[in-house]
């Protein structure tokens, strides 16, 4: 199978601190899988260097085959590799003075003439792709509303609709439901399982809830302290393998919403039932 990810001991230093300690790991194209991680574990560091967002102090990534930055160096053709890759953010990152279609279409940028791309010119079959984007994500009503007026739920589904008008062929979400409700946030997984099995995209996501990452990803990568530290079927997630790799920090990985207000207090005491898939 192809690879679709490959990284080999990636390293990324700060001034004060070490945030990424000689990470490899590799994702196999079609696959689905979890980032997993408390806060301050480097996910998100990690998910930035995917695309060149960072450059890193040491290691070397490749998407599809293709560097993407060696040596704390980015490839002389980044741009051409960014494009077979959709970024998601958990703050959404749309314009929000500008319609959602528009917002949609912008995924289009990557293979547009220069001088559409700073008119924003659209042809009509590329709104048409835009549209069917919409409907497939299930907010083809918000089309022609700013995207300031959309609920952060419709607001992420419309980034996704633009990953589907790129023709990503890897998706990249990060942190994707970290600031949305418990049903936005099964909608918005749903529609990337939707993405990985319906359009071959592989899909990458970095969560801190255990409970989807065990319902929507079959293998989970999880990070502490900027280490891999567990790499493997999500389904073997219990409350105690987490204790173990992340001691108090365990609590943080559970959904207060199905745990009741504040997380347990001993993680490895919760309920296996909490968590089936």
């Amino acid at each position: 199978m192809t690879t679709a990810v490959e990284i080999q001991h990636l390293t990324k230093d700060f001034s004060s601190f070490r945030a990424l300690d000689n990470v490899s790991l590799t994702v196999r194209q079609g696959e689905m899988v979890a980032l997993l991680g408390a806060s301050g574990s480097g996910k998100s560091t990690l998910m930035r260097h995917l695309p060149g967002f960072l450059t890193a102090s040491a290691g070397e990534i490749r998407v599809f085959g293709q560097t993407v930055q060696a040596g704390g160096r980015l490839a002389g053709d980044i741009r051409r590799v960014r494009s077979q890759i959709g970024f998601v953010f958990q703050q959404f990152n749309l314009v929000n003075r500008l319609p959602v279609i528009t917002n949609v279409l912008i995924g289009l940028l990557h293979r547009t003439a220069w001088w559409r791309s700073l008119l924003m010119r659209f042809s009509t079959v590329e709104r048409q792709q835009a549209l069917e984007a919409l409907v497939a994500v299930g907010i083809e009503q918000t089309a022609w509303q700013r995207a300031a007026t959309l609920s952060g739920g419709q607001q992420q589904r419309a980034a996704l609709a633009r990953c589907l008008v790129q023709g990503a062929k890897l998706v990249l979400a990060d942190e994707p439901i970290a600031s949305l409700d418990p049903e936005s946030s099964r909608k918005v997984m749903e529609l990337l399982a939707k993405m990985n099995r319906e359009h071959d995209c592989t899909v990458l996501v970095s969560l801190h809830q255990v409970e989807f990452a065990i319902r929507y990803c079959p293998r989970t990568i999880a990070l502490n302290n900027g280490r891999v530290v567990y790499d493997g079927p999500s389904s073997a997630l219990t409350p105690a393998l987490l204790a173990d790799l992340y001691g108090s920090d365990a609590r943080e990985l559970f959904d207060p919403a199905l745990t009741g207000d504040r997380p347990p207090a001993n993680a490895a005491t919760l309920p296996e039932t909490l968590i089936a898939a």
